[in-house]
């Protein structure tokens, strides 16, 4: 009963339009990167470091948002592609967005299903403008752009958004890892200026995200451009994918040395 009145309370009143999503550290490890911090949303929040329990499809499998909540976690992930396909965009805004239809009181942040979309490598091709791909559960054509990719976000309503993004296989040459990191830069750039022009409510925050593999010179270009653009928060993708856990590391760390201290990093693995 107590949790059904904290959901029955939370997604009634929700949008709190006002509330605003900001990330402070509030503590620090002088002998190491690590350190504590707090991120503050409309909807709770989060102490970090954090682990996010996956949601794909609006659930965390064999889990309620119940039993989820009784263990403690206040923040869970959501994917765009799968919730774009099934059960879609006009059932999402039909139920006023994701936590009202999985009944979740918490924070929910909602990548942009660029690593199902370019795990598909059968079924889908890249281009400047966006990506196009076949649907793994009818065979539909589709294209995901900078824009669209947040215009799905808006509908489901989560508090942390990402940004679409090219993230490599590994192993992949240098070449190719440049041409897919600065893609993911211009799709960057072309998320901020969409932004920018939808004055979109505080509730919603954007993160940008990190690429260029393994290679650490490709990390720092990516890393410092993206850091310019001013996102909420920054992700550091395209890690932990069958790579060497010392080279891992490195790049990690290459990464980390040019995101501002004051933001919020998410590994994404």
């Amino acid at each position: 009963p107590d949790f059904i009145k904290l959901v029955l309370s939370k997604l009634i009143r929700l949008p709190l339009i006002g509330l605003t999503y900001s990330f402070e550290v509030l503590q620090e490890d002088p002998h190491s990167r690590a350190r504590v911090g707090r991120i503050t949303t409309a909807r709770g929040v989060v102490e970090s470091p954090v682990f996010m329990p996956v949601g794909t499809k609006a659930t965390v499998k064999a889990m309620t948002p119940e039993e989820l909540w009784d263990m403690g976690f206040r923040l869970i992930l959501g994917n765009v592609y799968h919730l774009y396909l099934r059960p879609g965009l006009e059932v999402m805004e039909k139920a006023g967005g994701l936590h009202r239809f999985m009944n979740w009181p918490g924070v929910i942040l909602t990548d942009s299903g660029g690593f199902q979309v370019f795990s598909l490598s059968q079924i889908r091709k890249i281009y400047d403008h966006g990506v196009e791909f076949q649907s793994i559960i009818d065979g539909s054509v589709h294209l995901f752009t900078p824009e669209k990719v947040i215009d799905i976000h808006r509908v489901l309503g989560s508090d942390i958004a990402m940004i679409l993004d090219e993230c490599v296989a590994y192993p992949s040459e240098h070449d190719y890892t440049l041409q897919a990191m600065r893609r993911t830069l211009q799709w960057a750039r072309r998320s901020k200026e969409y932004l920018k022009r939808l004055e979109l409510p505080p509730e919603q925050a954007y993160f940008g995200i990190i690429q260029g593999g393994i290679y650490k010179d490709l990390r720092v270009e990516s890393a410092e451009e993206t850091v310019e653009l001013e996102f909420d928060g920054y992700g550091i993708g395209g890690l932990s994918v069958g790579e060497p856990k010392e080279v891992m590391l490195e790049v990690l760390e290459a990464a980390l040395d040019r995101i501002p201290p004051h933001k919020a990093r998410y590994f994404m693995g």
